[in-house]
């Protein structure tokens, strides 16, 4: 199992056990080794790519619900510099998110599991303060 596989793994279980109550949808398409068949019916389906890992159906006054492409570590999206790393694949998931952000929605990167558990956590204490 890679990395980012395992982070998100972990934080299905976190989710599942510590906040009950978030709403939440992991995309697995892009890790599933899908026939042909199913892959041209996938991306009938869904014409987007770069869709992000995770989505956390909570709205709040200010976004529309928080997606997150989950990265194992920071070196898999950093530079040494702390710039973005340019890889096709990476900037392509830069651009969807910023994609989503300008739909209303709240869009990050997350590397590794602490830090996606902190940004939900703040995302819905953000919500529950605005409510």
């Amino acid at each position: 199992m890679k990395k980012e596989q395992m982070v998100a793994l972990k934080l299905s279980n976190w989710l599942k056990t510590e906040q009950p109550e978030i709403l939440y949808r992991f995309d697995l398409a892009a890790d599933l080794k899908l026939t042909i068949g199913q892959a041209k019916r996938n991306k009938q389906l869904n014409r987007i790519s770069k869709y992000p890992d995770l989505f956390i159906a909570e709205g709040t006054p200010k976004y529309g619900g928080l997606y997150i492409e989950l990265k194992a570590n920071r070196e898999d999206l950093y530079k040494k510099d702390g710039e973005l790393k340019n890889n096709r694949h990476i900037l392509l998931q830069n651009a969807m998110l910023h994609l989503l952000r300008n739909r209303g929605f709240k869009a990050e990167f997350a590397c590794g599991l602490e830090e996606v558990k902190t940004i939900i956590l703040n995302y819905i204490k953000e919500k529950d303060e605005e409510h």
